[in-house]
């Protein structure tokens, strides 16, 4: 191998864990929801100007929530390198500096700041910032570590994409995207208490004070169950203030369904394989909802 190929499979690798400390998937489910709430705020069929505007918007919003998560593993290093779900990550296993992390972190954070205030809107730049601070700073640093309650209140900040997502096409908060919020809000707690459940090893050996580390399986397994049922309730409410029609009810109904099942199953016969199933499934019934009202705005609102 010659020094141009060792040079380039280093630089390829050193990308490739940056690129690791944005955490896809999670920023992928984060746009999602955003573009869900831009496309509910256009009555119609977006025009190709509105479509461009939507893409500057989720350009803005993916590079601030790369930054956040970027800030995130920076943070947490320490914890992620105890913990066998996260000690793979660049930061916990040393291969990116503190000084490197910040650094990637501040520079898409300004990049993002900068998108979104030139190609979209000043409150829209606003609201993206301050869901950068409620996670990366109020979440991280002082929730997480001081009470069980973290995910319930740090929840606000991962409700916060569709509400972006409508500020960004009408310049204010309605309240179908508060009703977003409130969907995204409920659903948090019991998917990652789901996850923490056959986790809580890696999270007591964290130090983290996690639901089930702190109240024990039978009690988090309770309080899944009411959150779930709480959830199923929230999800009718864009049927009801007239934001979707029957075929949204439909799949909020049965996606409910489903998730009262799983939670029901939990509370009451506990295992680690049907905590990682509900914990699965909490992600398919997020992403099918919102999927199903993007479906329904544009058969029966269009």
């Amino acid at each position: 191998m010659s020094s141009s190929d060792v040079f380039s499979d280093s630089h390829t690798s050193r990308w490739s864990q940056f690129y690791a400390l944005t955490k896809p998937r999670v920023v992928q489910l984060i746009v999602f929801c955003a573009l869900i709430g831009m496309v509910l705020a256009v009555p119609g069929w977006p025009s190709g100007s509105q479509w461009l505007h939507m893409a500057q918007a989720c350009l803005g919003i993916w590079l601030v929530a790369a930054a956040a998560a970027a800030f995130n593993c920076l943070v947490e290093r320490h914890i992620d390198a105890r913990m066998k779900r996260t000690a793979w990550r660049p930061t916990a296993r040393g291969e990116l500096s503190s000084q490197q992390a910040l650094g990637f972190s501040a520079i898409l954070c300004t990049a993002g700041a900068a998108v979104l205030l030139v190609c979209t809107n000043a409150l829209t730049m606003w609201l993206t910032l301050a869901t950068f601070v409620g996670y990366a700073v109020i979440y991280t640093v002082v929730l997480k570590p001081a009470t069980p309650q973290n995910i319930v209140i740090g929840g606000a900040s991962g409700a916060m994409p569709p509400v972006l997502g409508w500020a960004a096409m009408t310049g204010d908060v309605g309240p179908e995207a508060l009703i977003l919020f409130l969907i995204i809000f409920l659903w948090t707690p019991p998917h990652f208490w789901a996850l923490a459940l056959y986790r809580v090893e890696d999270y007591r050996k964290s130090g983290l004070p996690m639901l089930p580390v702190t109240h024990g399986s039978e009690y988090t397994r309770l309080q899944i169950l009411l959150y779930t049922l709480v959830l199923f309730a929230a999800c009718l409410l864009p049927f009801m203030y007239g934001m979707s029609s029957w075929l949204y009810l439909v799949a909020a109904v049965v996606l409910g369904a489903g998730f009262c099942g799983y939670a029901i199953a939990l509370w009451r016969n506990y295992s680690d394989e049907l905590s990682r199933r509900t914990f699965r499934f909490s992600l398919i019934h997020l992403s099918l909802l919102f999927a199903a009202l993007l479906v329904d705005h544009y058969i029966w609102l269009g």
